[in-house]
């Protein structure tokens, strides 16, 4: 089993930047890729981010050049890092973990940005 927990959520105006924590306790030797998604209201989950286990990284066109991903090399914590935040990045932010048997989640941190 792994556990995640994420953090960091926040109300930010539009242009603003905030980091996203993903604590990750359990069985973390077993997890290969991880990534972030989000869900707006009234739209399907969203893949935003993803980090192989070989830390390749790769990223929806709507976040390339503002958001960062990346993870502690013991798969400790991953990160995202958002910078010139827009009103349609609005969304809860969902931190993954996989395994080879299974796919993990975290409960969510409310991202929203306006003015």
């Amino acid at each position: 089993q792994v556990q995640l927990v994420e953090s960091g959520g926040d109300l930010v105006q539009p242009g603003g930047s905030l980091r996203l924590s993903c604590a990750a306790s359990g069985n973390i030797r077993g997890i290969t890729a991880m990534g972030w998604y989000r869900q707006a209201p009234g739209k399907q989950r969203e893949l935003v981010a993803r980090i192989s286990s070989g830390d390749s990284t790769s990223y929806v066109d709507s976040v390339k050049g503002r958001f960062t991903i990346s993870r502690t090399s013991a798969n400790h914590a991953l990160y995202l890092q958002m910078n010139s935040l827009k009103p349609e990045d609005t969304a809860v932010y969902y931190c993954n973990a996989n395994s080879l048997a299974r796919t993990y989640w975290g409960q969510g941190t409310q991202v929203t940005v306006s003015s």
